[in-house]
């Protein structure tokens, strides 16, 4: 074959491939927002927490109801609830998001609640975050909950299970956790903030208008006498995501405040323990502090817990004509809306 045509395959091969990684990505991550956290090879800080050796991504925003009834329809279309994965608190709870009708039609019995479509999802253990990373695995739609990131075996209790070689989505190390919500970027020694909103400033509690949209600034969804999030006649209650406590500096929101988010304790192969890290809407302003952390039995479901994932599937950027391919073949390149670490 001669030279040029070997080049024209050899491309032509490349951006197959981009694209095919990119359509990939797109299916499996639908419009999640995901963050670069860079700066591979950071030290950890005095806690001894936060050194990542590589890159990563993380979600910009926590979990949300939206979503997780979309998982909800997905994989359990006729609601039977396999594997416990709807805690009935959801829908009975007013903190709660979602609802669940055994007459609707398959494929739709879950439902957000009013004003509850963007706020974190609750009421979810270690073991359903991690189902919901295995269904982005396996593709979304009908793709399994129980293979691919971990391997669960319809296990409801007991030990959670290790990460699985070659994940590509995954509740986050307690290192990358931490990493996102404290390191400064910009280096390998750039250092730490002492709280999830770039600042050695402790928060202010935020306040929320009548639907749930939080207020901006150095702020965080914690309680506080003088000014909580109340809204829908509670006194305290979930936020919309990203309006308030953030950003970090790899652009992450809500990681002081709102709900604790689960994570894998760093250097916990397997055992009864997962960890949290982070405020919620029932905690105090030291949730957004570095130095708190907690460990929770991994089948506990409250209303201020939820999560975030973590991802090692990073699409490479591709130039602009690429881009514009991407955006012809998979409807849209804007949809991963990936971002360069700051």
């Amino acid at each position: 074959m001669p030279m040029n045509l070997l080049r024209r395959h050899a491309t032509s091969a490349l951006v197959a491939l981009l694209l095919s990684n990119l359509a990939l990505q797109t299916a499996n991550a639908g419009t999640i927002s995901w963050v670069t956290v860079g700066d591979p090879g950071n030290p950890a800080d005095s806690s001894l927490y936060g050194n990542v050796s590589s890159s990563f991504q993380i979600m910009q925003y926590e979990w949300t109801n939206s979503l997780y009834a979309e998982f909800l329809n997905a994989v359990d279309p006729n609601g039977t609830n396999p594997n416990d994965i709807y805690n009935s608190s959801m829908g009975t709870n007013v903190r709660g998001g979602i609802s669940f009708t055994s007459g609707a039609a398959a494929g739709s019995k879950y439902a957000v609640k009013t004003d509850m479509g963007d706020k974190p999802v609750n009421y979810v253990s270690w073991f359903d975050a991690a189902r919901v990373a295995n269904w982005l695995q396996n593709g979304q739609g009908s793709g399994s909950t129980e293979t691919g990131a971990y391997t669960l075996n319809n296990a409801t209790t007991g030990n959670a299970p290790a990460v699985n070689a070659g994940a590509q989505f995954y509740l986050p190390t307690e290192n990358q956790w931490y990493k996102a919500a404290y390191y400064k970027s910009g280096g390998t020694n750039a250092g730490y903030w002492a709280y999830t909103t770039g600042s050695d400033t402790a928060p202010t509690a935020v306040s929320a208008n009548s639907t749930g949209v939080g207020s901006a600034g150095n702020t965080g969804n914690f309680v506080n006498a003088a000014n909580t999030a109340d809204w829908n006649g509670e006194n305290g209650n979930v936020t919309t995501v990203g309006t308030n406590g953030g950003p970090s500096p790899y652009n992450t929101f809500d990681m002081g405040g709102n709900v604790s988010e689960w994570n894998d304790l760093t250097g916990l192969i397997a055992g009864s323990a997962r960890g949290t890290r982070g405020g919620n809407w029932s905690g105090n302003v030291n949730g957004s502090l570095f130095s708190t952390r907690a460990e929770q039995i991994p089948t506990n479901e409250t209303n201020g817990i939820g999560f975030r994932l973590a991802s090692s599937a990073v699409v490479p950027e591709p130039s602009t004509w690429v881009m514009g391919l991407a955006g012809i073949a998979c409807g849209g390149w804007q949809m991963l809306r990936r971002r360069r670490a700051q």
